[in-house]
Order: C-alpha cells, then structure tokens, then sequence
C-alpha cells in the first residue's frame, strides 16, 4: 500500500536534490588592479650618476646599472600585462559559469 509512493518518491528525490543542491558560481571579489604588486605604480629609480671628476670606467659601471633598471622597469610592463590578461581570462570563465543554461549548473565544472 505505502510502496508506491515510497518508490515513487525514491525516484524523484535525487532529482529534487540536484536542484536544491547545484553548485554555485561566484563572481570573483577581488579586481584585477589588486594583483598587481604595490610598489609597482612607482617608478624604477635611475642608476646613480657618477662624480664630475668620473673616470672612464666609472661612466662604464653607470651605462651597465642604468641598462639594468631599464630592463627591470620593461619587466614590470611585461608582467602587469600578464597579469591583467590571466585576470581578465579567469573573469570571463566566471561570466560563462554563470550564464550557462539552468540544465548545464547541475554538473560542476
């Protein structure tokens, strides 16, 4: 007598779980500025110029130091733009999670 409905509901509970149960998709909270280390919005300081009574090889040292920080500095660029890019791929993934059709937020991923 009871084990009709009882199958019955057997049957329709797993249904009524992956609803309630579906996985949710937030949004990322942090923006992408965020990511990008604090000392980097100021400059790269300048090698230091040598004396006025420099010799040769001094001149030498400061042209090496100064190509240094502008190979840092050019490095920061370089970063900052990969940064930006992976954050701006992982938001657009989150987009696309949560747009998904209602069918397809059943099953992770």
């Amino acid at each position: 007598m009871f084990a009709k409905p009882l199958i019955a509901l057997l049957l329709i509970l797993p249904l009524v779980g992956a609803c309630a149960g579906s996985t949710q998709v937030l949004a990322p909270t942090v923006g992408c500025s965020s990511l990008i280390p604090r000392g980097w919005s100021e400059p790269v300081p300048s090698a230091a110029l040598p004396s006025s009574d420099a010799v040769e090889a001094d001149w030498q040292v400061f042209g090496i130091e100064q190509t240094g920080q502008l190979a840092r500095a050019n490095g920061r660029t370089s970063d900052v733009v990969e940064i930006v890019t992976s954050c701006e791929a992982r938001d657009a993934k989150a987009v696309r999670q949560i747009e998904r059709p209602w069918w397809r937020k059943l099953w992770p991923g």
